[in-house]
């Protein structure tokens, strides 16, 4: 075989991303360049993105590049979607369009350390769906596709886009599986505190409060017809309790996290068309779970609790006590997905094998986009090899974006 030409990522004009969300488990070889007669050049970046002709244009550059379009094909996908653009004021997306627009969405989002498996990325097109019950059947479908008996398969499920003068549904969920949170009237909260503001927005909406600490939120969904929410079957992504290998007593607190993330509530845009309601699924870094949300203090903050069941001297910080209960709970999350059959990577794992992609697109001359705060993991940062590497922070489109 010749040896494969370089393949660019062509850029659209980048824009900002404040996302918090979790691990992104996509998956991935990389491919060589396609040879295409299309123009790909790309545009410049900027700050904000483009008209929506020029934003398409670049896009459909994109698309010459990955589904391997000759010069013919290009130039009249390029003429019927400015056309439409004319005449409508937006444009479909053909189907092989949006699954690489999605595909190259997550690969793009600099937050994601799973850029590696951004090609089996599982596409399901449900553009036509834009009621609430329509988008709450489709939801309770994609986690079925998604759990495969603990075997996480990444997925999105795209549903209708923003018109010019339609917004689209919109999923109010940060993700699909929330715990609630319950404000207390010390000033402390029951449950998850990062999701009071959702539970109090339920509440509100006829949703009858449990006050424990791991109830399951419903799903609140905007759609054509209004507002209305539902409790998700919790079958197609169970919750798994915690244990310790070493220690009996941690199954005593009773902590438990659902199988895997479903990011529910970012807005991807596609060549200028924008969907908000996109939700996409991969599975947990351990660490996603263990340190940020047990470990944090404005989360669960279970590491007081852990130290003193484990006898640690609490009295000052330089015992490292903190460090010594945060590796206890990392090592209890990995255990227990690992006996619940659920798949879970630690940290390590998943920086060798993005350290060892990045590394892979660096000598075929690509830019790895990526911001260094969201690739280097909560703990042990310095014994992981992305700690000592750069990347370039800028945001290419498609991407996910919030708000």
């Amino acid at each position: 075989m010749g040896k494969p030409q370089v393949r660019q990522q062509l850029r659209s004009a980048s824009g900002p991303d404040d996302t918090r969300g979790p691990g992104c488990p996509v998956t991935g070889h990389r491919e060589p360049r396609r040879s295409g007669g299309a123009d790909e050049r790309p545009l410049n970046a900027s700050s904000q993105p483009g008209t929506l002709p020029e934003e398409a244009v670049a896009f459909l550059r994109t698309c010459a590049v990955e589904l391997g379009w000759d010069t013919a094909r290009y130039r009249q996908r390029r003429t019927e979607v400015l056309a439409e653009i004319a005449r409508t004021g937006t444009y479909a997306h053909t189907l092989p369009e949006l699954e690489i627009g999605a595909k190259l969405a997550w690969r793009n989002h600099t937050r994601c350390i799973g850029q590696l498996y951004w090609r089996t990325l599982v596409v399901r097109d449900r553009r036509e769906v834009h009621t609430v019950d329509g988008v709450l059947d489709e939801l309770e479908r994609h986690q079925e596709a998604v759990y495969q008996d603990g075997a996480i398969r990444p997925t999105i499920t795209i549903f209708a886009p923003e018109g010019p003068t339609t917004p689209g549904p919109q999923i109010v969920n940060a993700q699909l599986v929330r715990y609630a949170g319950y404000r207390q009237p010390d000033g402390g909260v029951r449950g998850d505190p990062a999701n009071t503001g959702l539970t109090e927005e339920l509440v509100a909406a006829g949703w009858q409060p449990r006050s424990g600490q791991f109830d399951r939120l419903p799903v609140l969904v905007r759609g054509s017809d209004g507002e209305g929410w539902r409790e998700l079957d919790p079958a197609s992504c169970p919750d798994v309790p915690l244990s310790h290998p070493d220690h009996d007593w941690l199954a005593d607190f009773g902590l438990r996290w659902y199988a895997y993330p479903t990011v529910s509530d970012m807005r991807m845009e596609i060549g200028g068309v924008s969907y908000p309601a996109a939700p996409f699924t991969g599975w947990y870094v351990g660490a996603e779970i263990g340190a940020r949300n047990f470990g944090d203090v404005e989360r669960y903050n279970m590491l007081p609790a852990v130290a003193k069941s484990l006898g640690l001297d609490t009295s000052e910080d330089r015992t490292l006590w903190k460090d010594r209960a945060l590796i206890e709970l990392n090592a209890a999350v990995l255990s227990s997905y690992a006996a619940a059959g659920v798949h879970l990577v630690d940290h390590h794992t998943m920086t060798d094998q993005f350290h060892r992609y990045t590394q892979a697109r660096r000598r075929s001359g690509e830019v790895v986009h990526a911001e260094w705060s969201w690739i280097v993991p909560p703990i042990t940062a310095s014994a992981t090899p992305v700690y000592r590497e750069s990347y370039d922070p800028s945001v290419l489109r498609p991407n996910f974006f919030r708000g």
